[in-house]
């Protein structure tokens, strides 16, 4: 049987090749989730998650301060017609030997300026093609009441 500080062969899976490893080495890795010993500052950071603790000797009391949060992304306008409900379909793309693979059909969006005569001024509309069509045929007012959206908020 080996001492404790000595080196000892360990063997992983099916390979026979020795994988050498330390009894020691939780001294020379530490813990990566234990916080830092306190500074001459006088507070604590821990690594999991930013938080940042001082501890005041005078009041006794520790307080918790944290990192302020990350600037809001923009959102992002989603493939999907808000007129017509139309959205993308997964579909098989298949090869000369007869190989299939997933892709997306996605709608043909296009962004147009709509005259609406309600409220006497131009709408800018990401809309299917098909959309167009129909608004074309029936009237902005009326898709829109059908689909439910308030043309007053565009």
């Amino acid at each position: 049987m080996a001492a404790a500080s000595a080196t000892t062969a360990v063997f992983f899976g099916t390979t026979r090749t020795p994988c050498f490893r330390r009894a020691d080495a939780s001294k020379r890795f530490p813990h990566p989730f234990k916080a830092n010993a306190v500074s001459d500052v006088g507070f604590v950071t821990s690594q999991l998650s930013g938080v940042r603790i001082s501890y005041d000797m005078s009041s006794q009391l520790p307080s918790i301060s944290t990192h302020s949060l990350p600037a809001l992304k923009p959102i992002v306008a989603r493939r999907i017609c808000p007129f017509t409900g139309k959205k993308a379909n997964r579909a098989n793309k298949i090869s000369f030997s007869a190989h299939k693979t997933k892709k997306l059909q996605f709608v043909n969006l296009q962004y147009k300026r709509v005259w609406w005569e309600a409220g006497k001024r131009f709408l800018k509309l990401r809309l299917s093609t098909k959309a167009l069509k129909t608004i074309e045929k029936n009237g902005i007012d009326a898709v829109a009441k059908k689909a439910g959206i308030d043309l007053r908020k565009l």
